[in-house]
């Protein structure tokens, strides 16, 4: 595997990281480094049940103004301007989230309408804000979307069933507090599932037509760790240092991905997600060995990083062999971790996979595969080989 001589990138990384145990406890301070004195916090249910959201809020002290804790998984649109409304009317001048990538997507969301006014449906769109946007600080309380480090949030439109994407700089989000601590609760079929999200991150951004040596090098690690480390948290959810490596993996690769992108993983989780409510990890787990084969005539060579990264042997086998054997390995990795192995069995009709083939062709990630794709057939044939 080479780069090309005409190598060029951009390479983003912004946001401040704060990691360790307990480091949710510096959030005050990170809010006066921030410049800000009135915090509102935005989470979910589960969240708050699990005592996670009172330890921020009590972190935070005076400087905390309110919580709105209805988010949902696939966060809404009406969500997002219902918060921002409450958030304007606390005086909140930073906003906490404090959950997962639904969570986190939807705080983004949130910093764009107390900025610019409106609902979070006036802004939908790619790189058009001109201003930085309301300060954000993330807890994550999974490991797995990298959201903390990314300028991605999707949005689902739940009167018409889409999900829409807002790809702006100008959220990414300005510091992200990794503590395990956090995270030691996850129930364990979560914790495989937003894993495995992390992974696809991981290896798209390897597969991409936008991958570069420093997304590579941030991506192949970050498949190591998760390798490694995934199957320890799902033993022991208590084991804090495998927890702390499972956290900075997914960090990492969402760090990979906010550069390199992703690819038609990415644009199928995401239309099953929008059609069929398939939890995107779930999604990406189950799609991702297909995409693997489909793609293998136009990057075997990148799948040489990959199946390196998993501990593969390579030796004295063709690019093509060692491509099949990274999609056989994921398949097996992710069946050990049991996550379901069919999209029929998380509620995906075959009668509608030609709908969703037309839909995926429109996604925003098709346009980063590595093999170009016009023709809806071609992903109909990747949708049924994961049903």
């Amino acid at each position: 595997m080479s780069y090309d001589r005409d190598l060029s990138f951009i390479y983003r990384n912004p946001t401040r990281l704060v990691f360790g145990e307990n480091t949710v406890n510096e959030v005050n301070q990170e809010v006066d480094e921030l410049g800000c004195s009135r915090a509102f916090v935005v989470t979910d249910k589960g969240v708050v049940e699990a005592g996670l959201t009172e330890r921020v809020e009590k972190a935070l002290g005076k400087l905390w103004v309110g919580t709105y804790d209805k988010c949902i998984q696939d966060s809404s649109l009406h969500i997002i301007n219902e918060a921002a409304e409450i958030a304007r009317s606390k005086g909140a001048d930073v906003l906490v989230s404090v959950g997962g990538g639904s969570v986190i997507d939807t705080t983004k969301g949130i910093a764009i309408v107390l900025k610019e006014g409106g609902g979070i449906q006036d802004h939908q769109g790619m790189q058009s804000l001109t201003r930085p946007q309301t300060p954000h600080i993330v807890i994550p309380t999974t490991a797995g979307t990298g959201s903390e480090v990314t300028y991605f949030a999707v949005i689902k439109d739940q009167d018409n069933n889409r999900k829409l994407e807002f790809s702006e700089d100008r959220i990414i989000p300005n510091v992200g507090i990794l503590d395990p601590t956090m995270i030691a609760g996850l129930p364990p079929m979560l914790t495989a599932t937003t894993g495995m999200d992390a992974f696809s991150h991981a290896l798209e951004s390897i597969h991409t037509t936008q991958s570069s040596p420093i997304s590579d090098a941030m991506a192949t690690h970050a498949i190591e760790m998760i390798v490694k480390y995934l199957p320890k948290c799902m033993e022991n959810g208590k084991d804090l240092f495998a927890r702390g490596q499972q956290l900075l993996a997914s960090t990492m690769a969402g760090i990979a991905f906010n550069n390199a992108q992703v690819a038609l993983v990415h644009a199928m989780a995401h239309t099953v997600g929008g059609l069929f409510s398939v939890p995107h990890g779930t999604a990406n787990s189950i799609l991702l060995p297909h995409v693997v084969r489909f793609n293998m005539d136009a990057c075997a060579d990148r799948y040489v990083l990959v199946a390196r990264a998993m501990g593969l042997k390579t030796q004295g086998l063709s690019d093509e062999e060692i491509g099949e054997s990274v999609a056989h390995a994921i398949s097996q990795f992710t069946k050990s971790l049991g996550i379901p192995q069919k999209l029929g069995d998380v509620g995906v009709p075959e009668s509608r996979l030609v709908e969703a083939s037309e839909v995926t062709l429109s996604q925003g990630p098709m346009v980063f595969n590595p093999k170009m794709v016009s023709d809806p057939d071609e992903i109909l044939s990747v949708y049924k080989n994961a049903c």
